[in-house]
C-alpha cells in the first residue's frame, strides 16, 4: 500500500504553484538567475519517517535558514549567558540587513537578522577561531543534522561575497562595539559560506524535526543539539524568523520557523514534526511566496499551529481493583484488594497531575499524614497499590518527580509495586530499595507484580472502575 502523504503535499504544491507573484532575491546574481517554477514541500516525523513532493532533490544554498543551527552552535561553543551578552533576543521589526545595533547594549536585536547572525557565527568554536575552523564546524555539523554530507556552493559564495558591502559594515560595527573580537572580513567571510552550503527540502526537513526531536537527528539517534540549545533557538525562531512578518506568521501559521532569500522555509513543530518548502519568488519581506501558502495550508488542514486549542489533550489514566487470591504464600500478609493505576502516553505535568488527582480520590485520603483532610476513597483498605508504566511512552522531568512523590507518600504507609518495563520512571529495578522507596518494588511485568504481592501460583479476578 502507498501512503497517501506524498500524495496529500503534492496537492498542497499543486494549490500553491498558480501563485506567481513576486521575484527571486535580487542582489546576489545567481539567486536572480533561479529557475522559479521550481517548488517542493516535505515533512519529515520526529522517528525518521521523510515524505515530499515536487523538486525536493534540488539544491539549493541554505542562506538564513543556517542561522537558527549556527546560533545553536554558538550556544553549544560559549554557554548561553556569554552568547546572550553578544546578541539579544527581541524581534526588531526592521529588514533583516539594517546597519543598527539595540540601544544601550549595542547587541544586535537576535540572531535571526544578518547583525546577530554574523556574532553568532564569530562564536562557534571559539572567540579566536579560524575561519576555516568554523566554517568546518558547521558544516559538519549541518551535514550530521541532514543526514547526509553537505557542500558549499561556489558560485553563490563567489556572488554575495563580490557584493558584500553592508555584511561588512554590519562586521565592523560589531566590531566597534565590542560584539566580535575576531578580524570583521573574516566574519564575514565564514558567513557567507555558511549559507552557501546546499541543501534540498528533505534535508531541510529532517533538520527541523531534529530540532522539533529535542536535538536528537531521527535517523542516527545522534544528539546533535543540546537540550537547552533547542529550546533557545525554538524560542528565537518563534518571535523572530521570519523578520518583520513574525507576528503575521505565528498567528497564521503557529510553528516556529526560519526563512532564507532563496525561497526556502523550515518549521519546526516540538516533539511532532519538521516541514520544509522551497519556491525562489520572495515577497517584499523576503519570504517564499509560495512556501508561505504551502506552510499555511499544512497548518490549516493538519492542525499543527502549536496554539490550537480545538483539543484538550490529557494524559490517559485508568484505575481498578484486583483481587489477588490463593497464592503459595503471602509475603505481605494480604490476599485481598490491590488498587491498580495505568498511566499511557507521553506524559508532561498535566498527565502527572492527573495520575495524583486519581490516587487522592481512590485511596489517598485514607492515609495517616496525607495532609489531604478528611475521608475515605473507596479503595481505603488495600493491601498494595500497583502502578503500571507499561503504556507509557515517555515522562518529563516535572513529570517524573511528581509521580516519584506520589509514590514515596504511599510507601510510608502501603506497599508499592511499580511495573516499568522500559525504565521511563528511572527508578532502579531492585527489590530492596533504599531509603525513601524501601518499600517500593519495580519490576518488568504484571506476573512479576502479582507474584510479588500474593506469592507464586496466585490469581487475579480484575473489578474494572475506569476513570
Amino acid at each position: 500500500m502507498k501512503s497517501p502523504i506524498p500524495d496529500y503535499l503534492g496537492r498542497v504544491l499543486e494549490e500553491a504553484r498558480p501563485f506567481d507573484s513576486g521575484q527571486p532575491a535580487s542582489y546576489i546574481d545567481v539567486l536572480a538567475q533561479a529557475d522559479t517554477s521550481r517548488s517542493a514541500v516535505a515533512v519529515a516525523t520526529v522517528d525518521g519517517s521523510v515524505y515530499s513532493a515536487g523538486d525536493d532533490e534540488v539544491d539549493f544554498s541554505i542562506q538564513s535558514i543556517s542561522k537558527p543551527f549556527v546560533y545553536a552552535l554558538a550556544i553549544q561553543d560559549q554557554g548561553l549567558a556569554y552568547v546572550l551578552e553578544k546578541v539579544g533576543v527581541e524581534p526588531s521589526g526592521d529588514a533583516f540587513n539594517r546597519l543598527s545595533l539595540e540601544t544601550g547594549t549595542n547587541r544586535p536585536m537576535n540572531p535571526m537578522i544578518n547583525a546577530g547572525a554574523v556574532a553568532a557565527h564569530a562564536l562557534v568554536v571559539s572567540t579566536n577561531a579560524t575561519v576555516d575552523q568554523r566554517v568546518d564546524r558547521i558544516l559538519q555539523a549541518l551535514s550530521r543534522l541532514a543526514g547526509r554530507q553537505l557542500k558549499v556552493d561556489e558560485a553563490v559564495y563567489a556572488a554575495e561575497l563580490k557584493d558584500a558591502n553592508r555584511n561588512m559594515g554590519l562586521a565592523y560595527m560589531l566590531k566597534a562595539a565590542g560584539m566580535i573580537s575576531c578580524d570583521p572580513q573574516e566574519a564575514v567571510r565564514g558567513y557567507i559560506r555558511q549559507c552557501s552550503i546546499n541543501v534540498n527540502v528533505r534535508d531541510l526537513a529532517m533538520m527541523a524535526a531534529t530540532l522539533s526531536n529535542g536535538g536528537v537527528q531521527p535517523v542516527s539517534g545522534e544528539r546533535v543539539i543540546s537540550q537547552e540549545s533547542v529550546r533557545q533557538v525554538l524560542s528565537v525562531m518563534t518571535t523572530c524568523g521570519m523578520y518583520n512578518s513574525s507576528g503575521d506568521w505565528i498567528a497564521s501559521v503557529g510553528i516556529p520557523a526560519k526563512s532564507g532569500v532563496s525561497g526556502g522555509i523550515i518549521g519546526a513543530l516540538p516533539g511532532q514534526l519538521g516541514l520544509a518548502v522551497f519556491s525562489p519568488r520572495l515577497d517584499e519581506k523576503g519570504n517564499s511566496v509560495r512556501g508561505v501558502i504551502m506552510c499555511k495550508q499544512l497548518s490549516n488542514d493538519m492542525g499543527f499551529h502549536m496554539m490550537d486549542v480545538s483539543q484538550i489533550a490529557g494524559a490517559s489514566v485508568r484505575s481498578w481493583t484486583a483481587t489477588i487470591a490463593g497464592g503459595s504464600k503471602q509475603p505481605n500478609a494480604c490476599r485481598q484488594a490491590v488498587a491498580v493505576f495505568e498511566l499511557r502516553g507521553a506524559v508532561r505535568f498535566a498527565g502527572a497531575e492527573r495520575l495524583t488527582r486519581a490516587v487522592m480520590n481512590e485511596i489517598g485520603k485514607s492515609r495517616p499524614n496525607s495532609g489531604s483532610g478528611p475521608g475515605l476513597g473507596k479503595d481505603a483498605h488495600v493491601c498494595a497499590v500497583m502502578f503500571s508504566f507499561r503504556n507509557t511512552y515517555s515522562l518529563n522531568d516535572v513529570a517524573r518527580r511528581l509521580i516519584h512523590e506520589n509514590i514515596r507518600r504511599l510507601s510510608t504507609t502501603t506497599n508499592v509495586v511499580v511495573i516499568d518495563p522500559a525504565g521511563v520512571l528511572k527508578m532502579p529495578l531492585d527489590s530492596k530499595q533504599e531509603g525513601e522507596f524501601r518499600q517500593v518494588r519495580v519490576v518488568t511485568s504484571e506476573a512479576e507484580a502479582r507474584d510479588h504481592i500474593g506469592g507464586m501460583g496466585c490469581r487475579v479476578v480484575p473489578n474494572e472502575d475506569s476513570l
